[in-house]
Formats: structure tokens, sequence, C-alpha cells
């Protein structure tokens, strides 16, 4: 009986998952150990400089570098399926990357005025500092997009790990060190990830298989519109901190302690992570088959996954999240039960958005996906314009925004259409399917709504 329900629970995650389990775990640790040290060590101006550096990190940065990660492992896969070397991909997309990134850079420098102004107390070092977290980002991006498409989650899942545990190590390092530069530990975003990158870079090369060709449209097609997608989804979640500092800039206590409340009421994302690195092949392959009863089993298991996950993280943050801001993250008493409720809810529904938007990109839905986030923004902005306390106002935005979000896809997909010949990228979208399907999944039956 209870290897039978064993069996059951195990059905609900796709294969692959449990194995980036560990890395997920660290890094998402590092997270939060990175951030409680600075909070514990730093003045207020400095930690709310990390605090706001961490944010657009993790909003820009996270938009550019995901989208990467995903149309190299989509590609490759299909590559290894057809027998083809994967080479090329990985130049095609480290020259694209590296463009992106020089693009973001140049933005930088332009602006740097007034972003060091507005956001860092006229510190010049912390836009530099800003600059190479996202270079950490998507050169990570890279490495990762390769070992997904090759199958290889246990050096995927090294790469985070390495990643996490190198940031709670220098965290540590400059908190033992009596360290009070918001540069430094902003560093830490820099310095971690690219010294993993370069630590896997052997399992990488290992991975790839000489040869292959691909033209510039395979990897830059549909990557505008899911870029803009990523971008919107990733200032529903972040902007309220950046909203606090501009909206309040003399609450500078309130911006430390938002940051820490966001970052525990997201805790089932970075479970949520592993879970989406597996659930798009899956959906992708069934709408590449016309399998709709398929299809829709997927969405309803995992936007069920996400009900647990979102339910469960909210009881824990109402009950010990006011306590764990002032305990664990040292920051002020300015967030309360309230507060963590309205996060909660939006984290709940954010995951739901992101469910949903999978499905989208599996039907090759990227314009109806992003018409989606730019309605759920509108809704965000609304709110975080109108009446009420600073405070109230940007968490239920983040809330608003997230439902309005997920259920503008949601009438979206009701109205679901078949995929048909020239909305797929070509016949080569279902060989990419497919093989993202085999190195995810193998013959679990995952990818048809089976237990």
């Amino acid at each position: 009986m209870s290897s039978g329900i064993g069996s059951r629970l195990a059905g609900l995650v796709p294969p692959g998952a449990l194995r980036l389990g560990l890395g997920t775990a660290v890094l998402g640790l590092a997270s939060y150990i990175h951030l409680a040290l600075a909070g514990h060590v730093l003045s207020p101006n400095a930690k709310s400089a990390v605090s706001v550096l961490w944010t657009l990190t993790f909003s820009v940065g996270y938009s550019i570098s995901m989208p990467i990660e995903q149309e190299m492992g989509r590609i490759i896969a299909s590559e290894v399926e057809h027998g083809r070397g994967t080479a090329a991909v990985l130049r095609r997309g480290a020259v694209l990357s590296a463009a992106l990134l020089g693009v973001l850079c140049l933005l930088l420098v332009v602006l740097a005025p007034l972003l060091a102004h507005k956001l860092f107390d006229g510190q010049y070092g912390m836009v530099a500092a800003l600059a190479g977290a996202f270079g950490g980002l998507v050169f990570t991006a890279v490495w990762r997009g390769v070992l997904a498409g090759h199958g290889q989650f246990a050096d995927f899942g090294r790469l985070m790990w390495v990643d996490g545990a190198l940031r709670i190590a220098l965290a540590a390092a400059f908190a033992a060190a009596g360290v009070k530069s918001a540069i430094w530990f902003s560093l830490i975003l820099t310095i971690a990830p690219l010294a993993a990158v370069a630590l896997l870079t052997p399992r990488v090369r290992r991975a790839l298989t000489p040869g292959g060709n691909l033209p510039w449209p395979a990897i830059t097609r549909g990557l505008g519109l899911l870029v803009g997608s990523m971008l919107l989804s990733q200032v529903v979640l972040n902007i309220a901190v950046i909203n606090v500092k501009l909206l309040a800039p003399a609450q500078v206590t309130l911006v430390s302690a938002l940051l820490a409340a966001l970052v525990l009421a997201r805790v089932p994302l970075f479970v949520f992570g592993a879970l989406q690195s597996a659930l798009l092949p899956g959906l992708a392959t069934a709408a590449a088959a016309g399998d709709t009863a398929g299809f829709k089993a997927l969405v309803r298991r995992s936007t069920g996954i996400v009900v647990v996950l979102g339910l469960g993280s909210a009881l824990g943050c109402v009950v010990i999240g006011p306590w764990s801001v002032r305990t664990l993250f040292g920051m002020a008493n300015e967030i309360g039960v309230t507060d963590f409720a309205w996060l909660s809810v939006g984290s709940l529904f954010y995951m739901q958005a992101m469910v949903l938007g999978q499905a989208l990109t599996a039907e090759n839905r990227h314009r109806e996906q992003l018409y989606a986030w730019i309605i759920g923004t509108a809704a965000l902005a609304a709110v975080t314009f109108g009446p009420g306390g600073v405070t109230t106002r940007v968490e239920l935005a983040y809330a608003v925004g997230s439902i309005v979000t997920a259920g503008a896809m949601a009438l979206i997909l009701r109205s679901r259409r078949p995929v048909r010949a020239d909305l797929a990228v070509s016949t080569q979208a279902e060989g990419q399917a497919h093989g993202m399907l085999a190195a995810h999944t193998g013959a679990s039956g995952w990818e048809h709504g089976k237990s």
C-alpha cells in the first residue's frame, strides 16, 4: 500500500526534476544566507543598496538568461535526437548571449548616473557590480542550456550546487572578516556563478558533440517574445522592492525588510524551478502530437502541485514570517502577518501563471503569453499608483498582477486551438519536443499525464 502511494507521489514529479533537487536546494539556501548575513553586518543604507541590486539582477538579468537557456536546451535536444553535432549550437548561443549582455552593459553605462544616484546612494561601483551580476547569470544560462539539452542533469545540478556553495562561502567569509561594503556583498553574484562556470567547463565540453550547422533564425526566432514575457514576469515578481525605493526613498529599512519577506514568501518558487525545467518538454510533445487529454492532464497536475506548494508556504510565512525577518535577516520590524498573507497570495498565483505560460509556450502561443503579462503588469501599475500606504500598495499590486495574469492565461487556454503547421516553428519543433522529452522524461509516462 505504502509503495503504491509512493509511486503515485513520485509520478507527480517529472523525472529529471528530482536530480536537480540538491542543486536547487543549495542555490535557494544561498540566497537566504547571502541576504541574511548582509542584513546582520551592513548599515541600513548598504542593506538597501544590496537589496535593490539583488532585485534588479534577478528581474532584468533573469529575463535575458532564462530564454537563452530554454532555447539552447530545446535546440540541442533536437540536434541530439537527429544525430547531429551540438557544438554549433553552443557557438551561436555564446555569441548571442555575449551580444545581449553587451547591450545590457551599454544601457548601464548610459544610465549609470541615474541608477547610481536614484538607487545606490551615488555609488557607481554598485552599477559595475550590477553589470557583473548580469554577466554571471547570462554565462551560467549558456552552460545550463548545453547540459539540459544533453540530459546531463547531474552536472546541471552540480553547476547549481557549486554556484550556491560559493555564494554561501563568500558571504560567510565577508561577514566573518567584518566587511561593511555593499559592493563586496554584491560582487558575490558575479564571482560565484563565473567560478562555477569555469569549474564545470570540462564537463560541458565533454557533453558537446562536434560539428553541426545552425542558422541564426533557428535560435533567434521567437526569442524576443520570450524575453518580453520573461521581463514582464520579473517585473511582477520583483518590482515591489524597487517601487518602495522610488516611492518612499526615506524608508531605507523598509526596502531591506520587504526583500527579506519576499524571499521567504517565494520559497516554493525554488521547488517549482525544478518542476518547470521538465514541464515544458512534456507539454510541447503533447501539443505537437495533438494529445489534448494528455496536455490538459499535465496542466492540471502541475497546477495542483503549485496549489499544495503555495498553501504550505503561505501557512509557514504567516506563522513565522515576521519573526524570521527580524531574527534571521536582522531587519527592522516593518513586516507583519497581513503583509506575508498578500505576498504569499502573489507567489501562489505567480506560480500558476508560470505553469499556464509554459502551456502557451508549448502551443507556440508566445504572443498571447506576452499579452497576458502586459495585462497583468498594467493591473500591477494601477494598484501601485492607487490610494493607500506604500507598503500595502506594492504588496497588493504583486498579488493583483499575478492573479490577473494567471486569469488571462487561463481564459486564453480555454480557447485552445490545435497547433497548425504554420504556427509551429517547423517540423523541427516536433523533433525538439521529442528530443527534450527524451532528455528530461524518458519513458515514464509523465508526458501523457500517467501516474
